[in-house]
């Protein structure tokens, strides 16, 4: 009677008073984030769930259409040593009593010295400690999205395009088809928001991948009200000031105790208070890390620890020692990967089976009826629904499914000019196929 009580008034303040519907709102944005988008009707129902993603998905458009100005950053060209190059600090939120997250603040003073490093492994990603200790660079952070189904994926299918030292190694779709961009030109000038792969080259961009949302613009912030509209969670993020200085920001989260993560609003004000002209996101989530002086320097959100991915930003001494490696080169179709193929899900399914296996019989208890004992081996992971990725361009319908309850919205359209929705899974997805890989230099 008390729990049916206590059922009852959490209910009633959860679905009937403000309080209640903004807290189910943020929670949403939460799961909308992640790749079990589908999940959030539970909080808000399917139209409402379908709204909020197609109004996220046209502000992120928004924010990344104007064009930047390159000319308000000038570059500090000094030789730098290599002991002079960067700085990692800790960070965490001082706005609450509490700390909501943690996370790790590293400065580049020259940012020539960044390059996008590629999976040097065949069909699958390769961890950024390993990239950075392969490549001999000083440290390293994740890059851009990639296709991630159910959370296992093997890390080797890029979202979007890739450039490395002004090759583009891979790409989804022509020259002229405008994508989220992160990336530097050859001078060292961030450049974060819409472009084509043609105006990328036209303005001298030698590294870059894809992802999203552009936060500051020419010294402005975008995001004028509210947090942003996509919960907390894990981010690596990056910015440039006038003196063409990059602070990128690696925040850890979905760890309850520890970090829960940042919103895109308080990545954006301490960008800001940093001075910060332009300012985006790389992937975030379980991906979230940062690498520096030979060790990992972060605490990433996967079960399985480091993962596994196509590419990240590393900082060289020498930027010019390193040539990226084509993986995909004449592969007309990208195997994503899963759980079959997915090493820390193999052991952890490899431990519960000798578990199980070596466990002694459960005694019986008095009553008549004994119980069958249950096991957890071969018990798969919590699955979604097949979802597009978070807050990622061109999410596709979500499609229907007996529990949780789909979908039957159109999907949000992306901005004019940009790429058509061709993602299906994972929470950095791209779907397998429809890659075309180029090792010509443009």
């Amino acid at each position: 009677m008390v729990l049916a009580a206590l059922g009852c008034i959490s209910s009633s303040l959860l679905f009937l008073t403000p309080w209640g519907s903004n807290l189910r709102i943020s929670l949403a944005e939460m799961v909308i984030n992640t790749q079990h988008r589908d999940w959030a009707w539970m909080l808000v129902g399917a139209e409402k769930r379908d709204d909020m993603v197609n109004k996220m998905q046209q502000q992120i458009d928004v924010w990344g259409t104007d064009k930047q100005h390159d000319g308000l950053i000038k570059p500090d060209t000094r030789k730098r040593s290599a002991s002079d190059l960067i700085k990692v600090v800790d960070i965490q939120d001082e706005n609450h009593n509490t700390p909501t997250w943690r996370g790790k603040k590293m400065y580049v003073y020259d940012p020539r010295t960044i390059r996008l490093v590629t999976t040097s492994h065949k069909q699958e990603g390769e961890k950024i400690s390993d990239m950075v200790k392969r490549t001999g660079a000083l440290a390293g952070v994740n890059g851009g999205a990639f296709d991630d189904p159910q959370g296992l994926g093997n890390g080797f299918a890029p979202i979007g395009f890739l450039m490395s030292g002004g090759e583009v190694i891979l790409t989804e779709y022509d020259g002229s088809v405008k994508q989220h961009v992160v990336g530097f030109t050859k001078k060292g000038i961030l450049k974060i928001g819409l472009y084509s792969i043609n105006e990328l080259i036209k303005d001298g961009v030698t590294e870059a991948a894809f992802w999203k949302p552009r936060i500051i613009e020419d010294g402005k912030g975008l995001i004028t009200s509210g947090d942003g509209g996509a919960g907390r969670d894990p981010r690596t993020a990056l910015c440039q000031t006038k003196n063409g200085t990059i602070i990128f920001l690696v925040i850890d989260g979905r760890q309850p105790g520890y970090s829960m993560g940042a919103t895109l609003k308080e990545v954006q004000d301490l960008f800001l208070a940093e001075g910060c002209m332009n300012a985006g996101f790389l992937d975030g989530g379980a991906s979230s890390e940062l690498v520096a002086d030979g060790k990992l320097q972060t605490k990433p959100a996967s079960r399985y620890g480091e993962r596994r991915l196509p590419d990240g930003f590393l900082v060289f001494a020498d930027p010019s020692s390193y040539k990226a490696d084509n993986m995909w080169d004449g592969l007309t179709k990208i195997d994503a990967g899963g759980a079959y193929d997915n090493p820390g899900y193999q052991q952890e399914q490899a431990k519960l089976r000798a578990k199980a296996t070596h466990s002694p019989s459960s005694p019986k208890p008095t009553a008549v009826h004994t119980p069958k004992a249950t096991s957890e081996v071969d018990k798969p992971p919590t699955i979604s629904p097949k979802s597009s990725p978070p807050i990622t361009g061109d999410p596709e319908p979500v499609k229907k499914s007996p529990t949780p309850k789909s979908s039957t919205s159109p999907s949000p359209s992306p901005a004019k000019g940009s790429a058509p929705p061709k993602h299906t899974t994972g929470s950095d997805s791209v779907n397998e196929g429809n890659i075309s890989s180029s090792s010509s230099k443009p």
